[in-house]
């Protein structure tokens, strides 16, 4: 989070193409990407660099980073960490304690259970191995579940079209 985001500046952010672009040297595997926003994430962004613009403003100066101080001795500055803004944003939103990287698995599975390709969703995280890919995959008993549901599905409607009785 540190390299990908605080040091986002708003040259990086496209708000007509809904897209954010990545340096290379500036992401965790040092390849750059570019990261296509939800219609959400465009609002989002689109009032945080109005909050910018108007800080900007009231310091008389340019400010380029996406995600400054905004307020204090520091303000306009970038932010160098974000550990206190996390906590609270985490214990507001009903789950404190939560890591980064918890949310990291979180789009991985969301990827996985929308169907997303495999190599497709590594881009999106950016994951370079497969291996490292994996360990954010994480399977729960509701995938199981689901898992035999389909697969039950299927069962019935082959043997439905089928002449021939299923194995015992």
């Amino acid at each position: 989070m540190r390299s990908e985001v605080l040091t986002l500046e708003r040259r990086h952010v496209d708000l007509r193409a809904g897209t954010v672009r990545l340096d290379p040297g500036s992401t965790k595997n040092s390849e750059g990407r570019i990261v296509y926003l939800t219609p959400e994430l465009k609002t989002l962004l689109a009032e945080q660099l109005d909050r910018v613009h108007r800080l900007g403003r009231r310091l008389g100066r340019v400010v380029p980073y996406v995600f400054p101080n905004l307020s204090g001795r520091y303000a306009g500055h970038r932010r160098g960490d974000c550990r206190k803004a996390w906590a609270t944003a985490c214990r507001k939103a009903g789950c404190p304690g939560m890591l980064k990287h918890d949310f990291r698995r979180t789009a991985v599975r969301n990827l996985e259970t929308a169907g997303v390709p495999r190599s497709v969703a590594m881009k999106i995280t950016g994951h370079k191995t497969e291996s490292v890919y994996r360990r954010y995959a994480i399977v729960s008993d509701a995938d199981l579940q689901d898992a035999v549901r389909r697969l039950t599905g299927i069962t019935t409607r082959i043997t439905a079209h089928s002449d021939v009785a299923p194995a015992p």
